[in-house]
């Protein structure tokens, strides 16, 4: 099959054409909330023990069949987890985002951002494109985000307190400067597979990789690998529902192996109409409501959860990639900054201490910088304020910063 073939098909899938009756494919309340959560994976032990024989199928049709699917109901339940390789916000300290959570509402733009590490049990509805639910279940507590019309409520039942929106799905991500129904990170097998089915090209193998079950449903697996080397990304895993098309899975493997960095699935999931009480809400006695008035904003971004200041990153100016493909490489102009320094700028102490171990010292044509590494993405920043980032290893990064000097 040609790579390119499979892109074509995936873009038929984005027809915006397809109009509302498409946006119940994606199932994601987060983004009919409007905000963006940091990326999410699923815990790997999903499959169950022995794969189903099913009729053979070529990438190309399987891509075809994903495309062409149009569930509009299900319910289910999916285990959450994610290992970036990142320290966890509690050893952060003070570095850790300000702002947002429940601490001040129930509203989801910071509450989310906990999907972004840790082990998290999700269960999901949805009826079409008007009615969707998400509550991520808690040890001793329930935040649950509900879409019901115009309605999007959140209750976080921990601090009982209720956030309150009356918008619809498309206003919701307008507001943000997104389309919708993708509006912010994705938070389903299917969102997660369009998100990489979308950047299919000549750099990619495409395969059909046996079948699996999962959630008890037969799937078969759809494999995608770089061709190139030099990639922290090792391979994608897509398990897609045989009856269906719908993704039931996704995993994400480094290409340093180990276990998987993303991986997504669900572990009971049942495609009949969910009944209209699971969208109903109402704030419990004594709850604390806060109602949107339209001014607020997304007060929180992921990369506010850098150390030191690095968040500033977004400011950086005359971006610029660097090949193709899986190794794309982005090179940014800080203004020559340079490496930031924790303590106000002053160096030194504890807080500017924790930033330095979080590095590796590089040097080459470029000068000299430091490497920050998680198992899926890495970044050079050179003393002389160039910033290289990219799924890339740390020799992929300073071959960059020398070929661009």
């Amino acid at each position: 099959m040609a790579p390119n073939d499979s892109a074509q098909a995936t873009d038929e899938a984005r027809d915006p054409g397809a109009g509302r009756r498409k946006a119940a494919r994606y199932l994601v309340p987060v983004g009919v909330a409007g905000v963006a959560a940091a990326t999410i994976g699923l815990v790997p032990a999903l499959a169950a023990a022995g794969d189903p024989s099913l009729p053979k199928i070529s990438a190309q049709q399987l891509i075809e069949k994903m495309a062409a699917s149009d569930t509009q109901q299900l319910s289910g339940t999916m285990k959450i987890t994610t290992d970036l390789g990142l320290p966890g916000l509690g050893s952060l300290g003070s570095f850790a985002p300000k702002g947002g959570g429940s601490g001040k509402s129930a509203s989801p733009d910071a509450k989310l951002t906990e999907l972004a590490s840790g082990t998290h049990t999700l269960r999901i509805a949805a009826d079409g494109p008007d009615r969707q639910k998400v509550s991520i279940l808690e040890d001793a507590a329930e935040y649950s985000l509900i879409h019901d019309g115009n309605d999007v409520w959140a209750y976080d039942s921990g601090s009982n307190q209720v956030f309150h929106s009356q918008k619809s799905a498309a206003d919701a991500a307008e507001k943000h400067g997104k389309k919708a129904p993708d509006a912010g990170v994705p938070t389903t097998p299917k969102a997660l597979a369009d998100q990489f089915l979308k950047n299919v090209d000549p750099t990619t193998a495409v395969s059909v990789d046996g079948t699996a079950q999962v959630a008890g449903r037969d799937a078969y697996q759809l494999l995608i690998k770089p061709k190139q080397s030099g990639s922290t990304i090792g391979s994608v895993r897509i398990a897609v529902d045989a009856k269906t098309g719908v993704p039931l899975k996704f995993t994400l493997s480094p290409s340093a192996g180990g276990k998987a960095v993303v991986d997504a699935g669900f572990t009971k999931v049942d495609f009949s109409k969910p009944s209209a009480d699971t969208f109903k809400f109402s704030p419990p006695k004594g709850a604390k409501v806060t109602e949107d008035d339209g001014k607020q904003k997304q007060t929180y971004k992921p990369e506010q959860g850098l150390p030191g200041g690095l968040g500033n990153l977004g400011d950086a100016k005359n971006t610029k990639v660097i090949g193709k493909g899986w190794t794309a490489i982005a090179e940014l102009d800080t203004g020559g900054k340079g490496m930031p320094k924790a303590d106000n700028g002053k160096g030194g102490g504890d807080a500017q201490k924790f930033l330095d171990s979080l590095g590796d010292k590089v040097s080459g044509k470029f000068g000299t910088g430091t490497v920050f590494k998680t198992r899926l993405v890495n970044a050079l920043i050179t003393d002389n304020g160039k910033v290289y980032v990219g799924a890339v290893t740390k020799d992929a990064l300073v071959d960059a910063a020398n070929s661009a000097k």
